[in-house]
């Protein structure tokens, strides 16, 4: 059974050979290939060849095209830092946005034609050619909110949300359609799911029914349009107390990426409970916690993860956010050994 296979098995809610694995190699992968940060998340064949490698060396079940946060809104026209050995974010002394008269300068783009959208794109492709035959390839795209925070500054787009809500419509739906032509872009590819990273949709960030009102809208078009087109939909969210029941109900993803319970359970067996039979569980080891762990604690906390969530399929062993860039991969090996070994299926 190739790794295709066992992740289809898996979301379809059957038992394959073994549970899919994949920790979340993303920055780390640049390690393999001698590239600094910047030059892997900005040259999509650095990057693909890092992946490539990962995936190969590791034999991993899934790549996930996460490279940082900050692709869409540097192509909005948001600068970025760039260190060495670190992801990319934005210049926090200088947000694109500085005021809420600001937000009508976010237009639709064409995410073909910019810098970081296109690299991306170009990306999948390559890794689709590579290796899609054998590996599901899942595009990593920030949601609408996440995007113009990167923009605005988090703390300075919740205050807009709460005082002037007619303000950010325009900059929203700019960014949205904006979205739709990108995964468009990525689904020409023939990926195999749109990864949405919805963060806002957490306790983390913001109430429920603050979510709904503003994000939710937003990306169930987006989902819509992905399913139209016959590619799956995934949620991306490592914000504490997570909106589960909101986000299955707005996106229907077929799978949720999470570190954290859902704001609605306070086990993990009760989210196989409640979830467990609606969309496929990815997760949910701690990376902050993995890179201090001893080999031993890693086996038992995956083992564990295996015991709540592997029955009837629908459950992917990962860590609930990227893998710490700049720790070793001992522990994201015994994540994998104990899949393949612990994680069998009896037949």
């Amino acid at each position: 059974m190739n790794h295709l296979e066992r992740v289809a098995l898996t979301l379809q809610h059957k038992e394959p050979d073994r549970v899919s694995v994949y920790p979340l190699l993303n920055g780390i992968s640049r390690i393999l290939v001698g590239a600094d940060y910047k030059t892997w998340a900005t040259n999509a064949k650095v990057c693909a060849d890092a992946y490539i490698k990962v995936t190969e060396k590791f034999d991993l079940d899934v790549i996930v095209t996460l490279t940082d946060l900050s692709v869409e809104a540097a192509d909005f026209g948001q600068k970025l830092i760039y260190p060495k050995n670190e992801a990319a974010h934005p210049d926090f002394s200088d947000r694109l946005i500085k005021s809420v008269d600001e937000y009508s300068i976010i237009k639709r783009l064409n995410p073909k034609e910019t810098p970081r959208m296109s690299e991306h794109i170009k990306l999948c492709d390559l890794l689709i050619k590579a290796k899609g035959q054998e590996v599901p390839i899942v595009a990593f795209v920030f949601g609408p909110l996440g995007i113009l925070g990167m923009l605005r500054g988090e703390e300075n787009l919740f205050v807009d949300i709460l005082e002037e809500p007619e303000k950010i419509k325009a900059p929203l739906e700019a960014i949205t359609e904006t979205l739709i032509d990108y995964v468009d872009a990525l689904m020409d590819t023939g990926v195999h799911a749109i990864m949405l990273d919805t963060l806002f949709a957490s306790q983390s960030i913001m109430s429920k029914k603050m979510w709904v009102e503003t994000e939710g809208p937003l990306v169930k078009r987006i989902a819509e349009h992905i399913h139209k087109r016959g590619c799956m939909v995934m949620i991306h969210n490592c914000g504490n107390g997570i909106y589960f029941d909101v986000q299955i109900e707005t996106m229907k993803p077929e799978a949720i990426s999470f570190l954290h319970l859902p704001d609605d359970c306070k086990s993990i067996e009760e989210v196989k409970e409640k979830y467990g039979s609606v969309t496929t569980l990815i997760g949910n080891v701690s990376p902050t916690w993995i890179i201090n762990a001893t080999a031993n604690e890693v086996e038992i906390e995956c083992k564990s993860k295996i015991d709540a969530l592997k029955r009837d399929g629908g459950f992917i062993l990962a860590t609930g956010c990227e893998y710490p860039a700049n720790a070793s991969f001992d522990n994201a090996e015994v994540m994998i050994k104990v899949a393949k070994e612990y994680g069998k299926y009896s037949k």
